[in-house]
């Protein structure tokens, strides 16, 4: 049953997804939202074992468990569970390098974003919030053409190859790590703008029974003709969920009822009600989502709620 007990621990959020899904986009409107003064954020791609040359000489990539201190990233994840601070290696994205460590403090809410985060029962059972981000696969490729190129240094051929090297132990070892989400985010163009790959994203949230989701009854769409619908679907193993539809395009007075309703929802953290869905598009200029802002709102609520103790794993 649900209760009013604040949880006397961090609160984590698990961001798990392929190599620019979109997970630091979505944790950027979650820290805005509660303040970078109340968030740790933890990237697990700091606990590579190995350099990028080294992994091209030793031929491994990235995604391939063996290529990480996993067992590390475990007990440290642990220990900031428990309010601890750890020493926490960096890998240097742009220079593909390992970097001295940094002395990471507990904060009270604590988001681990990154390729492996629930790749074993440990890691998946210090979590209160699991969340794997599946993009179009189209629409990932083009993300990670773009921020490889202008943040880390690569030619587009490199990220080409970078791609074709880590497929096989993306697909052997990330994807598989979906089925131990509770929400599953999905952006894609709409059918009619293929080509879209910034504001007028749609979003699927894939809602599975392992948490306590919203009642977003009030605001569901009657036929889902103005861009926010519920519906009840099969999982790829055949289980019941729900799955809420953003329409990328869902005019800006819905997506407002719908944010109002999210924030009444969560009235302990009214008063942090922020600007949402922002991001820099592949212009680099700065732009606004609906859907982005509704999606990070949707994660805000569970965390909310997991520190008042009504759903603590």
């Amino acid at each position: 049953m649900p209760n009013n007990r604040v949880v006397d621990r961090p609160i984590i959020l698990g961001l798990v997804g392929d190599s620019a899904a979109g997970k630091s986009t979505l944790a950027k409107g979650i820290v805005s939202i509660l303040g970078p003064d109340r968030v740790a954020l933890l990237q697990s791609d700091d606990y590579h074992r190995y350099s990028r040359s080294e992994r091209r000489r030793f031929g491994v990539s990235a995604p391939d468990p063996a290529a990480n201190y996993l067992d590390i990233l475990e007990q440290h994840v642990c220990l900031l569970r428990q309010g601890k601070p750890i020493l926490k290696p960096v890998y240097d994205h742009m220079r593909g390098t390992l970097e001295r460590p940094v002395l990471l403090e507990p904060k009270p809410f604590i988001i681990v974003e990154g390729l492996l985060g629930y790749h074993t029962r440990a890691l998946r059972d210090c979590f209160d919030v699991k969340v794997f981000v599946d993009p179009d696969e189209a629409l990932r490729v083009k993300w990670k053409m773009a921020r490889d190129c202008a943040e880390r240094g690569y030619s587009e051929d490199e990220v080409k190859l970078s791609l074709e090297r880590r497929a096989e132990d993306s697909q052997a070892h990330i994807h598989p790590q979906r089925t131990f989400a509770d929400i599953v985010v999905r952006f894609a163009p709409p059918e009619t703008q293929p080509d879209e790959c910034g504001a007028r994203l749609n979003a699927r949230h894939l809602l599975r029974p392992t948490l306590p989701h919203p009642d977003l009854g009030p605001v569901l769409d009657a036929g889902g003709k103005s861009g926010f619908r519920l519906a009840l679907a099969r999982d790829t193993d055949g289980k019941p969920v729900d799955v809420l539809d953003i329409a990328g395009d869902i005019e800006s007075r819905r997506a407002k009822a719908v944010e109002d309703l999210l924030w009444s929802l969560i009235p302990e953290a009214h008063h942090l009600r922020a600007p949402l869905g922002q991001f820099i598009d592949h212009a680099g200029q700065p732009a606004q989502s609906h859907s982005l802002a509704l999606s990070q709102l949707l994660l805000t609520y569970h965390l909310v709620k997991a520190a008042l103790g009504h759903f603590a794993r």
